[in-house]
């Protein structure tokens, strides 16, 4: 899947599909093809990078469940290319969240998280958020194993200071670049150039998905 392959969707219905996705994924119903999603998410990037619309830090926060995503690599002299991407299996949830004490600095705390047969693997860091680009840079710093809601096991993966996060050039830290961001799904690219889908947790299994 390539860039190009956007083109032949336009930005209205690339949004439509991708509405269609993440209410189908959270209450059933019929789900667009992965190569349509991929096609719809290029088209969706293609328009956010060219109509140049900052999104707000305040619209990313909350806790979000993985819907769709692609892997990704590096094609020599074709820059990245895409894998056919899919439906995040729903009997092993992954999720993300983004949590700020004040939103408006910009700056707060992610949490990406899987769950196991009632285990979960959690890890968290800071995060901060460039609206000028919309990319999301983050860190993670502590990791922990644990069931419901007690940990089990908790590891610091290295100390970093607030102010020794915010000095890192976001060039040298994983980010997303987010080119949607609605109350009820988020869709962005990774560093390493995949996509992804995220759906509203609070969403889930409920009619206004």
């Amino acid at each position: 899947m390539t860039d190009s392959q956007s083109l032949e969707m336009t930005e209205e219905r690339a949004i439509a599909t991708l509405s269609q996705a993440a209410a189908a994924f959270c209450n059933g119903g019929d789900r667009p093809s992965a190569q349509t999603l991929v096609a719809a998410m290029l088209a969706a990037e293609s328009a956010a990078r060219h109509q140049k619309m900052p999104l707000a830090f305040e619209n990313l926060l909350g806790q979000w469940r993985l819907c769709f995503t692609t892997t990704a690599r590096k094609a020599r002299r074709r820059g990245i290319r895409l894998g056919s991407g899919f439906y995040w299996p729903q009997f092993v949830p992954a999720q993300i969240g983004f949590a700020s004490d004040e939103a408006a600095t910009n700056q707060g705390m992610i949490t990406n998280q899987v769950t196991l047969g009632g285990l979960w693997l959690r890890f968290t860091g800071p995060c901060r958020f460039q609206s000028k680009k919309n990319l999301l840079a983050f860190d993670f710093t502590k990791m922990a194993i644990g069931a419901g809601d007690r940990p089990l096991w908790q590891r610091t993966l290295r100390e970093e200071s607030a102010a020794a996060f915010a000095a890192q050039a976001i060039a040298k830290l994983p980010f997303f670049a987010f080119f949607q961001a609605t109350p009820h799904f988020l869709a962005a690219r990774g560093r390493g150039g995949g996509l992804a889908i995220w759906v509203k947790q609070s969403d889930f299994y409920q009619s206004d998905c």
